[in-house]
């Protein structure tokens, strides 16, 4: 167990936390949410004891054991893959080394084999005999294939390095888990496994993520830091999303009378306990819920942007856009190939690949940014388009300038502060905020600024390369809103499930082989046995 009292944290004049007491206890998974600067990863850090807190106290059963997810992706650059694995549990390759350095002692004594006899003991009733192969078999079920296994560190790349860290958090089963953004750099495959692996997770959780299909798939509980103090909802992040959203209009209606925000309250939480029963975590999160009193339930105070996107244009016509045999290829080699079709209206594309630098490839190629190396794509002669690229970089390296002079460059027209104002105001900038400087914009910043150029543009065709990416939770859940939605066509790449499953309605994946492309919906694509047979083919 964790017992969290009187916890503070300070900087200067500005508090994160004040005053928290929270318990965290076994057999649950606790997702962390907050608006961006709430101190999410910084509450894991003190937790973990990387920083210090103010005021208060963290205590921990005796002897339960934890484990961190590391983020230096260049700690153990010069150890093998294996051996990174199986340094997660400190206290047995603690043993395990101790042992070896005996055995290879050239003058050993008495002492030394009665201190080797008793750490065999020890090592064995740890089941540090299976600790290689345990430590191989979650590098196998993470996609780090054993060609890998003896390599160093150093030779893999930021994907397979990151996968490398989760399976050293992971190992041996720890009492308490920490992990911040663990989904990161992962494939769909993976994140299922994660998934699988933490719902039946016996221990303590504590997560951070920005992913709301993970949150969902693995939370029992919600952390919520919220006007500097955090408080637990038993539940996944939608229904902590949905009770939320819930709270806020019942609060808003001075009018509705006390039994009938309860009754409406209690309807949530049946209709919510019934959906959850088909979970793959059903028993716990349907018990959970059951208990669930309705006066845990607050409104929040986050502020959602608004992103809205409006064709107050040309209407698009039946030709909206024809790929023919389109090719690119990178310094590794191709990137795709042989990729043809049409777009139709209404069509909500998700377009996928193993390779994102495929992904964004097309996307530089469809824009116009590079050429293609064979084939050809033709727009309608009705279409306009905007993009949200992956690498926004470009939009505002070497600008000295505030965000309404910024934003006022994509206005088309000789539009006056006020009317660039309301498009900033929708991405929550306010008051004097809009005119910072875009050189100090943090990466969630310049998202909201690209958000606001795009409804600006006002396209029938839009196009997003991983557009959630440095956002907060509050701005993903806009932006799904925001796209599905909108009346036009729709390219998008995205590694945030829920996004993808609620937007497309088609999925188009490229390759070095050609196009798979079925009219169906993102869940039923990866769980598709034809889909995974030809993926296969294709990526001979």
């Amino acid at each position: 167990m964790i017992s969290v009292s009187n916890l503070s944290l300070r900087y200067g004049k500005r508090t994160l936390f004040e005053d928290v007491n929270l318990k965290f206890t076994h057999g649950n998974c606790y997702g962390v949410i907050g608006a961006n600067g709430a101190g999410k990863s910084t509450f894991l850090k003190i937790l973990s004891g990387e920083v210090n807190q103010t005021s208060g106290s963290v205590a921990f059963t005796p002897g339960e054991r934890m484990a961190v997810l590391k983020q230096n992706h260049y700690e153990f650059d010069e150890v093998s893959v294996l051996e990174t694995v199986m340094i997660g549990h400190k206290e047995l390759y603690a043993i395990m080394k101790e042992k070896d350095a005996i055995y290879m002692k050239e003058d050993f004594s008495e002492k030394d084999g009665e201190r080797a006899g008793e750490l065999e003991n020890i090592f064995a009733e740890m089941d540090g005999w299976n600790m290689e192969s345990n430590a191989a078999t979650m590098l196998s079920n993470l996609g780090i294939t054993e060609d890998n296994h003896y390599k160093l560190l150093k030779e893999l790349d930021n994907t397979q390095k990151v996968r490398v860290l989760l399976a050293q958090a992971l190992f041996g089963n720890p009492d308490i888990l920490l992990l911040d953004e663990p989904t990161n750099d992962l494939d769909i495959e993976t994140i299922a496994w994660l998934e699988n692996f933490l719902a039946d997770y016996q221990n303590i959780v504590l997560v951070v993520s920005h992913d709301r299909h993970f949150l969902d798939a693995v939370c029992t509980h919600i952390v919520d830091i919220d006007f500097a103090k955090m408080s637990i909802y038993t539940g996944n992040y939608t229904f902590w999303y949905e009770s939320s959203q819930l709270a806020l209009k019942q609060r808003s209606d001075q009018n509705k009378k006390t039994e009938d925000k309860v009754k409406e309250l209690q309807e949530f939480i049946r209709r919510f306990s019934a959906n959850a029963s088909k979970s793959k975590q059903a028993t716990s999160r349907k018990k959970a819920l059951d208990k669930i009193d309705i006066t845990e339930i607050k409104a929040s105070s986050r502020k959602y942007p608004a992103i809205i996107f409006n064709n107050t244009g040309r209407e698009a016509g039946d030709q909206i856009l024809q790929v023919e045999n389109l090719g690119k290829s990178g310094n590794d080699g191709i990137l795709f190939d042989k990729i043809t079709f049409m777009v139709n209206k209404g069509d909500k594309i998700a377009v996928l690949s193993q390779n994102s630098l495929a992904t964004a490839a097309f996307y530089d190629v469809l824009t116009g940014r590079t050429p293609a190396d064979k084939g050809e794509f033709k727009w309608g002669v009705t279409i306009s388009t905007a993009d949200i690229p992956n690498d926004n970089s470009e939009y505002f390296a070497g600008k000295d300038e505030n965000l309404v002079d910024w934003l006022r460059e994509y206005s088309g027209t000789d539009a006056d502060e006020q009317f660039v104002r309301s498009f900033l105001g929708r991405m929550l900038f306010s008051g004097e905020e809009v005119l910072k400087n875009v050189k100090v914009l943090s990466g969630g910043e310049k998202m909201r600024c690209m958000f606001s150029r795009m409804m600006l543009q006002q396209a029938n065709l839009l196009m997003f390369d991983e557009p959630t990416n440095h956002l907060d939770l509050e701005s993903i859940e806009a932006l799904n809103n925001g796209m599905k939605d909108f009346k036009g066509a729709i390219l998008f790449t995205s590694r945030d499930h829920q996004l993808t499953e609620t937007v497309a309605n088609r999925i188009i994946e490229i390759t070095p082989k050609g196009t798979i492309d079925k009219l169906m919906t993102y869940d039923e694509y990866i769980n598709s046995a034809d889909v995974a047979k030809l993926r296969e083919e294709m990526y001979a």
